[in-house]
């Protein structure tokens, strides 16, 4: 709350989610946030100097040859970097909509307890992606969901099965064990047996 109440505090520091996920009529729309995609295009400047330099009538010297090639290497540069970053923001939205998809109960009621088990291989195995691609994802990005801005690591989980041979996430037994301890009479607290048992 200071850095809102003090506007020379120039520290203070603000997620920006990668992606907006928002529920519409029972179903959910995830886009990728504009502001953290800054349109890329190359400078038509180099394109123009580069046609300029092919399209003269006298024979190029050496120094023109030099020219054009560094202008086209350095056009091929751009284009690839500009298609790297489209393949990376495709593999975010890919990433993040099977994440949304697995978590689809979540994110239509945000109660945790709806939360499923998910690993990162889970993903990995649905996109057809290394292991490590989904945790870099998972690790470093962020959601905007109608329940707050949230980390997506925050919805991966292991699971343990319960005596119905049901998965239930390791989040949602924490979670309920935390409600346990907090409702328990301070002065007289369950032992870790009768936790497990009202478990």
């Amino acid at each position: 709350g200071g850095s809102y109440s003090n506007p020379l505090n120039k520290n203070s520091q603000h997620i920006t989610p990668d992606f907006i996920l928002e529920e519409n009529n029972g179903e959910l729309v995830l886009g990728l946030n504009s502001k953290n995609i800054p349109e890329l295009r190359v400078s038509s400047t180099y394109h123009n100097m580069l046609v300029a330099y092919q399209s003269r009538k006298d024979k190029p010297t050496k120094t023109d040859k030099e020219a054009i090639t560094f202008v086209k290497q350095k056009l091929d540069s751009a284009k690839w970097f500009i298609d790297a970053i489209k393949q990376r923001q495709q593999t975010l939205f890919i990433t993040m909509n099977a994440i949304m998809y697995h978590q689809k109960e979540y994110f239509l009621t945000g109660d945790e307890q709806k939360l499923k088990p998910m690993i990162l291989k889970n993903i990995a195995d649905e996109i057809n992606m290394d292991v490590s691609t989904v945790s870099r994802v998972a690790n470093s990005k962020y959601v905007d969901t109608p329940y707050g801005t949230k980390l997506i690591k925050e919805f991966f989980s292991e699971s343990m099965k319960n005596d119905k041979g049901e998965d239930v996430s390791t989040r949602e037994i924490k979670n309920i064990l935390e409600n346990i301890i907090l409702e328990e009479d301070k002065k007289k607290p369950f032992t870790d047996d009768k936790l497990a048992e009202i478990l």
